[in-house]
């Protein structure tokens, strides 16, 4: 065993002495690394031209305040069926809140949460709409304009809107078990 293991650690050592004696060699046989002349960055460029300034901000088109206008109504009018569905909802959720799971009462405040989800979806519509408005205009470079302007405000009231649907839905759901 001894001898095994000596003729082991011979061959090892034989091996690491060869590669070792392969690494040794003289610097003259590669190539410089340093920069050559063709790699030199050399001669000019022209300074660019001064941009031109963007136009004044302009009143946003009729076409996009009707589309807003419509957005606005339509979100408002998810916010009233929303309003006008909530008592009922909220009436199942303390009836069915602390049911057994899969009673009537807990099914039925199921479906009315559902139904105030079903409304929220409505609600984030016009939103989404208004997102892609939002986007396009400050693609297109009009983040100073009167058209991102009208925009972001019916987008902000979309949103409060929205968080606030959120907000009650999250509220209902964590008393259901």
């Amino acid at each position: 065993m001894t001898s095994i293991t000596s003729l082991r650690s011979a061959a090892i050592l034989f091996a690491g002495a060869i590669t070792l004696a392969g690494c040794a060699s003289t610097a003259g046989d590669y190539p410089s690394l340093a920069i050559r002349d063709v790699e030199r960055v050399s001669g000019e460029m022209p300074a660019p031209a001064d941009p031109e300034p963007l136009p004044a901000p302009t009143a946003p088109a009729a076409s996009l305040l009707d589309q807003l206008a419509s957005l606005r109504a339509e979100a408002a009018s998810a916010q009233r069926t929303f309003a006008a569905a909530r008592p009922r909802a909220e009436r199942s959720v303390a009836a069915g809140g602390r049911a057994s799971t899969g009673s009537d009462a807990w099914a039925e405040a199921q479906v009315a949460l559902a139904d105030l989800i079903a409304i929220r979806s409505r609600t984030a519509v016009p939103l989404g709409t208004l997102d892609a408005l939002f986007v396009d205009a400050e693609v297109e470079g009009y983040s100073a304009s009167r058209e991102l302007a009208a925009i972001s405000e019916v987008r902000a009231e979309a949103i409060a809107l929205v968080s606030a649907q959120d907000r009650t839905i999250a509220r209902l759901a964590a008393r259901i078990r």
